[in-house]
């Protein structure tokens, strides 16, 4: 029986000790020397919840056989359930689930997506997420997704807005004819999205997602506040564009009333809502219900290839799966720790054929780039 020696949770500092993106990893030891990689959201640098893995679960995973993970992860998230179940809990146990899988991949001489049951499809399309178009004017969000198109040779293009969250209907007609130029750049065949980022009253994303539908946009993404979960659902029922929803949703309970509201695809990530567990989990639950998985995954290295076995086991997949949008030297600075970067080919990811995740760190380059947490009494 293997045995849990050590657990470490860590910022990597991509720009060094500059301001800069940083992610969160974690890095399980096993007592016969394997290694397993995990990755939890870095929005806010990621501390909140790396600050929980170092000072809460990781003393109490130590001696534990990583073949028990599920029981063991589901035992301290009711054990520390005060410390918030609808966030950085889960998005902590996420991390965690990601690096027992990897041991467990690893141990057995499999990848993951052998051990969750096997791969529909062993290549997967993807789509390149472009962010930040509110402050940007139609000409330049045309030349950003230009940029996007030649950089990445996408199966899609999802336009997000990021715009501020506290106001809402702010350029509704500016909106909409960006969303038209857009359509113009790529023609009339090709997948387009449109991420709204929570910027509508349920009135204005009516106005926006009809002007979608006769653009031929293939999704409406968070059209309204992600707590209005009704909204969201009536939005969806009056628009024939697919509406989705569920990167802020962290539960599986949270799924369920998504689907209640009557979303379609929902849109749960792997680094907030338990990771690989969780998110097959939720395949399970949605295909009970006719509903799709879609997940929201930002992150280019660990957290990629996490989501890359995700989308392979689900049977239905209407729709391709989520790429990073960083600018493209972040991308492949961050890719730098890995022995074998991506590659992409006529929109589509291969997925990793290696045991645990397929991945190789390079843990010399990564070791340059940690910044351990702080735990307490030090």
């Amino acid at each position: 029986m293997a045995a849990i020696t050590n657990v470490e949770a860590f910022q990597v500092a991509w720009a060094g000790d500059k301001p800069g993106p940083r992610s969160s990893f974690v890095r399980i030891t096993t007592d016969d020397g394997i290694q397993g990689y995990g990755e939890c959201t870095p929005m806010h640098g990621g501390l909140h919840v790396l600050g929980i893995i170092a000072n809460n679960l990781a003393p109490a995973l130590v001696g534990k056989d990583p073949l028990d993970h599920a029981v063991v992860l589901d035992t301290l998230y009711h054990r520390f359930i005060k410390l918030g179940p609808e966030g950085s809990l889960t998005a902590a146990i996420a991390a965690l689930d990601i690096a027992l899988w990897d041991i467990k991949g690893k141990l057995l001489g499999q990848p993951v997506y052998k051990l969750l049951g096997g791969a529909w499809r062993t290549e997967i399309p993807f789509y390149t997420s472009l962010g930040q178009n509110a402050q940007r004017a139609v000409d330049d969000v045309v030349r950003a997704v230009e940029k996007r198109l030649k950089r990445d040779s996408p199966a899609a293009v999802k336009i997000r807005f990021d715009g501020d969250r506290t106001v809402l209907d702010h350029d509704i007609p500016g909106d909409i004819a960006k969303a038209r130029a857009v359509r113009k750049l790529v023609g009339d065949g090709f997948m387009l999205g449109f991420d709204a980022n929570n910027g509508y009253s349920v009135g204005g994303a009516i106005k926006v997602g009809r002007a979608l539908e006769d653009l031929g946009y293939a999704w409406f993404e968070e059209p309204v506040q992600h707590y209005y979960v009704e909204a969201m659902g009536e939005v969806a029922r009056r628009l024939d564009i697919v509406v989705t929803a569920g990167e802020q949703t962290y539960t599986m309970q949270g799924v369920v009333d998504l689907i209640d509201a009557g979303i379609k695809v929902i849109q749960c990530d792997p680094l907030k809502m338990g990771g690989i567990t969780g998110l097959a989990q939720c395949i399970a639950l949605a295909f009970a219900h006719g509903v799709e998985i879609v997940p929201h995954q930002t992150q280019p290295t660990i957290g990629h290839a996490a989501n890359l076995h995700v989308n392979a086991i689900k049977m239905h997949a209407t729709k391709p799966m989520e790429w990073n949008d960083p600018e493209e030297r972040d991308t492949a600075l961050m890719q730098t720790i890995m022995r074998t970067p991506w590659r992409m080919r006529n929109g589509r990811f291969q997925l990793p054929s290696g045991p645990g995740l397929g991945i190789e760190i390079d843990s010399d380059r990564l070791g340059k780039r940690i910044r351990p947490v702080e735990t307490e009494g030090n």
